[in-house]
């Protein structure tokens, strides 16, 4: 995963540095054609175009943007250089979400130190078209534009402020933001320093001595480290130095902002404690027995480090304060009902598991910001005290010549003891192995993780949040990429590589599934969890001072036929209470079954049906007693697929689409469905073949009612049960 931290204030502008979507690009010599418009509403950015005229110190530094647009939720869009590709320009974005990763017939950079170049970007609707010094440099479409609202800010210098790679070095002379798409004309025209029809929304003119948007939108300006402005120009020294531009009080690079959470008193902590728990107990939306943050914002709220060790199941999650990315520490006996720890893994950590070393030790393999992958040691079995190795990082020295010199990231790893070795994956769109006799080192590059591509992946999709483990007779990749979501690879782990023959996703329609996590525990059992957006595209709800909600605890196995197995973990039913049974109930065609004594938004539901003739047959839940808000979970045999369609589940926010993971019955098969709701969170899972996932947002306390329908024909259904679910969150 990208290293994103949030700010709690208000969304800003960075030039400086950058994360980055997929797409077309447009023919040599051709370029879409652009109309300047009027400026959207006052506080509303979607059209735009980003200017910068810049000169790279070197043409070897990686991940530094001349100018990026961010909204404070860490979603942004900018001009960046060398992110995926050394030496060339790209539009960089939060996740990868619009950047294109293909670059590689684009273009390499030449100019030198003294060389100004004029970099523009155009955002047009779902079009993104890069201009070198007025030329079409690359174009491509996205699936989703960005909005960005009233309160964004600027950063010159940090890629973003929560990014801690990849620093610009080199000179700014010039930087604009326009509300409107220019045309390639308008680029041409441009000259820095000088002022241009239309006007820009923020324009730093560095002519003038002075670092300030000369056009107020972002009146109040700081420099950090060692940048300045001199001659005209904008100096950015590499990392540390940087500027931010924005409106009131400024983040930073290293998290020295204010909290902005409700209910936040300030002065009274019991009393602050009381009124936090009060609010997120009278939240309708937050879950009850899926575990969440216990309070604030976690962006991300990856599950790592999860190991079983001592009796009891350890699971850590990403979260943010002022000394950056933390792992917050839970155990659990049951899985559900979670106990608090100490936080001893703390700032600028990032994903990555835990595992035994030789001397029978806990070990986080885990990546550093700013500094790379690395390792830290348990020195207590409550796992509470941790030591980071002084020999930190793990990332292998390599110099030119050196065959993977210059080749991997250091980035996501995931480590292991294989007989008297230690591996690490090291994440990216180039995977690599590493491996050492000792954990202090000194580590090699044996080469790819990947020995070959699988049918419909490319061998560059980027492997993030890699989990690696044998099950069955085979070994599993469980992973993420940015663009696909959660995934996994089958395959045979040999030669010191993997050779992955089966994919598949875990999240279709828009990736809110994401960052698994897994653990084997002294059962045997593989369980695995996931991190679940709020909303697609990495959205944070913020109104009642809490974002971070993870999956049910699945249970992950090889069937006969060698194909994954997900369940969920047998001590979900510690929780059930209440049962209602229902037997034979018969589905006529087109038509619904309202069940009256079965009702509620914390509930599993068991459902066994024989599609007989139907299309579709399932059941709805959240559904008002109209309809006007429902959310269907079912069995679409035309598409061979389980479906939770959620286009009705709220009359007002949130996604309306349906996912759709691929799920066929066999002849004659009944269909088996256990469904969980846990406010805004619905499970599914189909015949432990298959599971799905969504976030729901009723708006009617009565969108509790649960109904059975079958589509298209008649269907019998065998079998209903129903609990209700008793809370395992405090609150």
């Amino acid at each position: 995963m990208d290293e994103l931290r949030r700010c709690r204030l208000l969304p800003f502008v960075v030039l400086g540095i950058v994360p980055a979507a997929t797409g077309w690009r447009a023919p040599a010599g051709e370029e879409p054609k652009a109309e300047a418009k009027a400026p959207p509403a006052a506080g509303f950015i979607r059209d735009k175009t980003l200017v910068a005229w810049v000169s790279p110190a070197n043409l070897t530094q990686r991940g530094g943007s001349a100018l990026t647009l961010e909204d404070g939720e860490d979603r942004f869009d900018a001009i960046v250089f060398g992110e995926l590709s050394a030496g060339k320009w790209m539009a960089g974005s939060n996740f990868f979400s619009r950047t294109h990763k293909d670059q590689g017939s684009w273009p390499s950079e030449t100019a030198d130190s003294k060389t100004v170049v004029q970099m523009a970007i155009v955002y047009k609707g779902n079009e993104i078209t890069i201009y070198r010094d007025g030329k079409v440099y690359a174009a491509y479409r996205v699936d989703h534009p960005q909005d960005f609202g009233a309160g964004s800010f600027a950063v010159m210098g940090v890629r973003h402020v929560a990014a801690g790679t990849g620093w610009f070095s080199g000179t700014i002379q010039d930087a604009r933001i326009y509300t409107v798409p220019l045309t390639a004309e308008q680029i041409a025209t441009l000259k820095p320093s000088q002022p241009s029809d239309p006007k820009p929304l923020a324009w730093w003119n560095f002519a003038s001595g002075k670092a300030e948007d000369v056009m107020g939108r972002f009146p109040d300006t700081k420099l950090f480290g060692k940048a300045k402005v001199a001659d005209g120009m904008l100096h950015l020294d590499g990392p540390g130095s940087y500027l931010v531009s924005g409106r009131g009080e400024l983040p930073s690079w290293n998290g020295e902002h204010a909290s902005t959470r409700p209910g936040s008193v300030g002065g009274d902590p019991i009393a602050d404690t009381r009124t936090l728990r009060a609010i997120l107990l009278a939240d309708p939306y937050r879950p009850q027995y899926h575990f969440v943050i216990p309070e604030d914002y976690a962006m991300p709220f990856d599950p790592n480090g999860a190991i079983y060790w001592k009796g009891r199941y350890h699971l850590f999650y990403i979260f943010q304060d002022r000394r950056g990315h933390n792992w917050g520490h839970v155990s659990s006996t049951d899985l559900f009902h979670w106990g608090h720890h100490p936080t001893g893994l703390v700032s600028r950590m990032f994903s990555g598991n835990c595992f035994i070393n030789k001397d029978g030790r806990p070990t986080m393999c885990y990546h550093q910001v700013g500094q790379g992958n690395a390792m830290a040691v348990a020195l207590d079995d409550e796992l509470n005290e941790w030591k980071k190795l002084d020999s930190n990082p793990i990332t292998p020295k390599t110099k030119p010549g050196d065959p993977h010199h210059d080749k991997y990231r250091s980035w996501d790893p995931y480590g292991w003891l294989e007989g008297n070795t230690y591996y690490a994956i090291f994440g990216g769109n180039r995977p690599a192995i590493a491996k050492a006799y000792s954990l202090e080192g000194e580590w090699k590059y044996v080469g790819d993780l990947m020995a070959n591509s699988v049918a419909g992946v490319s061998i560059n999709e980027d492997v993030s949040c890699a989990d690696f483990f044998r099950i069955g007779d085979k070994h599993m990749l469980l992973c993420i990429s940015h663009g696909l979501g959660c995934r996994y690879y089958l395959g045979e782990w040999k030669g010191e590589q993997f050779h992955p023959t089966f994919h598949e996703k875990m999240s279709w329609v828009d990736n809110s599934l994401f960052a698994p996590e897994s653990l084997l525990d002294d059962k045997g059992r593989r369980i695995m969890w996931a991190w679940i957006f709020d909303e697609p595209g990495f959205k944070v709800h913020r109104r009642n001072g809490w974002s971070g909600t993870m999956s049910l605890p699945r249970e992950l196995c090889l069937g006969e036929d060698g194909r994954l197995r997900l369940r969920p973990v047998e001590e979900m039913q510690l929780l059930r209470y209440d049962e209602q049974a229902l037997e034979i109930v018969a589905l006529e065609a087109d038509k619904e079954v309202a069940l009256d004594k079965i009702t509620g938004n914390t509930i599993e539901l068991l459902v066994e049906i024989e599609p007989q003739g139907a299309k579709q047959c399932g059941v709805k839940v959240c559904r008002s007693p109209d309809g006007a808000e429902q959310t269907l979970v079912y069995y679409d045999a035309a598409d061979q697929k389980l479906k939770i369609d959620i286009r009705k589940a709220s009359l007002g926010e949130g996604p309306r689409n349906i996912e759709a993971g691929p799920f066929a019955l066999k002849e004659g098969e009944t269909l088996t469905l256990r469904v969980f709701v846990d406010k805004s969170v619905v499970e599914a899972f189909a015949n432990d073949r298959q599971a799905a996932m969504r976030r729901i947002y009723p708006t009617r306390a009565d969108s509790v009612g649960v109904a059975l329908f079958s589509q298209g024909g008649q269907a019998l259904v065998r079998r209903v049960k129903a609990w209700k679910m008793f809370p395992s969150n405090p609150y």
